[in-house]
């Protein structure tokens, strides 16, 4: 086998394929030799405190890499986690920015949950260089800007290190640049890293200033020519105090109480400290996510220049800012979902989630509630098969890789796989999400039938979602999903064969907009203990074993309407001699044969993760990412657009939206007498457009932690 050998300054990071001979996703190594039929032979760096001292070697093939720079890869070796090394280099214009830094240039970092701007001081070297072949992790020092236009008076020695993932957004300097220069250092203290400092920066401040002074020149010259588009909805930026140009939407507009001139209410794409979740001055004017409500004059935001569309006409429109092609498209290990602690950094903002393009609101609100945080799914996929469209399901796993992964896909994307999927109507016309769910499981994903649902005809039947069906006097007037569903297994005269991994509930409601009823109840939980067929259930009124069940018994405000009642054989004649029941007829119940029936009944229960809501022919979704109750986003594929319906494009829109766990905590009693009117705009949404809720088993992990992702 012919070797060629190469430069010692060859380094790469491994981007897919299994782990194989001694590396694995996210590693760095360096190269060694190449071999003559695409591989390459290196040294593996690890990621302990001596991450900089190559361990053992191995193979991997040159596909399944992707070159670094030495600079590039010491930044990379300072992040442990390796799922974040391969975060930072889906951004490469940050990456590249990262890369490039000098002396006193602003960058917003992550900070204790929250985001703050500050000055780089010193690039610092970690870790000691005992052989030749070891590397140096690449760290930056940072100085914090107060509020007040100056640096904070307290100085930390040392100053606050961060790795290159900490950095969330760069202001490049616009003096001449001074560099980051080598230098003799010495370690740190006792419980540090060792450390050396790369250029003792002495000047503070000038630099900045300067910056601030420019962008605000800056600002001056174009905020005129845009406050007559100043409109809720419309994207803006705004150059903080510190000269941080920080990114938003507008959520309100009006005179704040004690103010004068019209203001404008900004949600941020990101938490900053010190600013609220939609109160000024005690008064609420919308409601956000803590620390992302910016109040200003309408005079100090211009429109967000990430999106500015060309002046010269309206061909090829693009986001100047949208996610270019990168080489982790074409991953052969999948994403795994996004976890709860990554889900707002990476999600919320505008040009977030998967961008609509001609009528594509079904399957991108659909997609993004299915896959984007939720496990359920991805263990329903990995059982192999046979598809019969293997280039689709690999268009599948492009976009859901590239969500996970980026937080965004392109229409582009979207429209491929609409056209993969065969039908004529699925490349121009809107359909239903329960229609495409089924082609999805069906053809493409291969899977069986999610659901098998028998009659007492003894006839059993597959589906992939289920679809209310009853009438209205059945239920309550504000139903729960809990008792729309029970109230429609026992009309229809069906039960689960076996636990469902994955249950999606279609509401009943015909057309774009007749709904059987005005508004839903989300059940956070769904117990499914008495709709599985041929197993024990407990007495409705004394717990023993139930014997028979009773539809007609539904409905009655005596007895905890909505909920299904099932009876011993005791408490149904005693429930049945009630003069209003005596015409009730109660069906016998299939019952395991065998069995203690003293023994406990075991419940089953499935926890919501998704709900899609359509209003006026359009599609949006909102997902619970994780355990918290107040862990819940909003997706709208067509937020927004940019240009003409000709030449123009949608601009997708993600929204965190705590205040749903607050509402959703509420009982049903509470839940059941409010008024949708007097409620935050996205609650009301929820309540009152509902489509379908999509619940997941609480037999495993719903959501991935971090410990989970970042093992390779």
């Amino acid at each position: 086998m012919e070797t060629r050998s190469v430069g010692k300054d060859k380094f790469f990071i491994v981007i897919r394929g299994k782990t194989r001979k001694g590396f694995c996703r996210g590693c760095i190594g360096r190269v060694e030799a190449e071999l003559q039929h695409g591989e390459l032979v290196g040294l593996m760096y690890g990621t302990s405190n001596n991450a900089g001292s190559p361990k053992n070697g191995g193979t991997v093939r040159r596909e399944d890499t992707y070159p670094l720079s030495r600079h590039q890869a010491q930044l990379l070796l300072f992040i442990s986690s390796v799922s974040k090394r391969l975060e930072v280099l889906c951004n490469p214009q940050l990456f590249s920015a990262i890369c490039e830094l000098s002396q006193d240039d602003l960058v917003v970092v992550k900070h204790k949950k929250g985001h703050l701007p500050g000055l780089v001081k010193n690039l610092m070297q970690i870790g000691r260089k005992v052989n030749q072949d070891d590397l140096h992790m690449l760290g930056f020092e940072v100085e914090f800007v107060d509020n007040d236009h100056s640096l904070s008076s307290k100085k930390p020695v040392p100053l606050p290190l961060f790795s290159a993932a900490d950095i969330v957004q760069v202001v490049p300097s616009y003096s001449v640049p001074v560099g980051l220069y080598w230098k003799d250092g010495q370690c740190g203290g006792q419980n540090r890293k060792a450390l050396t400092r790369i250029n003792s920066m002495p000047t503070i401040g000038s630099c900045g200033r300067q910056i601030r002074e420019l962008l605000t020149d800056t600002f001056t010259q174009n905020h005129s020519l845009s406050r007559s588009h100043m409109e809720v909805g419309s994207l803006v930026e705004v150059v903080s105090n510190s000269g941080v140009t920080v990114y938003g939407v507008i959520r309100w507009l009006g005179v704040p109480e004690g103010k004068t001139g019209e203001w404008a209410g900004i949600e941020l794409d990101y938490d900053i400290n010190g600013c609220s979740d939609g109160k000024y001055g005690g008064h609420r004017y919308f409601t956000c996510k803590g620390n992302k409500a910016l109040f200003v004059p309408v005079s100090k935001c211009s429109p967000d220049s990430r999106f500015v569309c060309s002046s010269a006409g309206t061909e090829n429109l693009r986001p100047t800012e949208g996610p270019p092609a990168l080489p982790f498209d074409e991953l052969d290990e999948d994403a795994p979902p996004i976890p709860e602690s990554d889900a707002v950094s990476l999600l919320v903002g505008r040009m977030k989630g998967i961008q609509g393009h001609i009528n594509s609101c079904y399957l991108d609100a659909t997609l993004f509630s299915l896959f984007s945080s939720s496990l359920i799914l991805d263990k329903i996929c990995q059982t192999p098969a046979d598809s019969e469209q293997p280039i689709t399901q690999n268009t599948l796993r492009k976009i859901i890789n590239c969500l996970r992964r980026q937080g965004f896909v392109p229409a582009e994307s979207v429209m491929n796989f609409r056209k993969q999927l065969g039908c004529d109507t699925f490349r121009t016309e809107e359909k239903d999400p329960e229609e495409f769910i089924t082609v999805l499981f069906q053809k493409v994903l291969c899977i069986e039938p999610l659901l098998k649902l028998r009659s007492k005809r003894q006839t059993s039947q597959g589906a992939y979602t289920f679809q209310i069906f009853l009438q209205k006097e059945q239920v309550v007037q504000v139903p729960t999903v809990q008792q729309l569903l029970d109230a429609s297994c026992l009309s229809c005269d069906l039960k689960f064969e076996e636990m469902p991994s994955c249950l999606m509930v279609q509401m009943p409601r015909f057309g774009n907009k007749y709904k059987m009823f005005s508004q839903i109840i989300p059940s956070m939980e769904l117990d499914i203990t008495d709709l599985l067929y041929n197993s024990p259930r407990e007495c409705f009124i004394c717990g023993q074993r139930a014997e028979c069940e009773c539809l007609q018994c539904l409905p009655d405000q005596k007895l905890q309407p909505g909920r299904i009642k099932q009876y011993c054989n005791t408490c149904n004649t005693q429930v049945h001699t009630h003069p209003t029941r005596r015409s009730h007829t109660p069906q016998a119940l299939e019952l395991p044969e065998g069995g203690p029936t003293d023994a406990p009944t075991p419940t089953h229960k499935m926890e919501l993760f998704a709900v899609l809501c359509i209003q006026t022919s359009h599609y949006v979704s909102f997902i619970k990412y994780g355990p918290d109750p107040h862990s819940w986003l909003f997706f709208d594929c067509m937020a927004d657009r940019c240009g003409d319906d000709q030449s123009g494009y949608n601009i997708p829109e993600i929204r965190a939206c705590p205040e749903l766990g607050d509402f959703l905590c509420q009982s049903e009693e509470e839940l059941g007498r409010a008024n949708p009117s007097q409620a935050p705009e996205l609650v009301r949404r929820l309540l009152c457009d509902s489509y379908m809720f999509l619940y997941q088993t609480q037999a495993t992990p719903l959501w991935r932690s971090d410990q989970q992702q970042d093992q390779p």
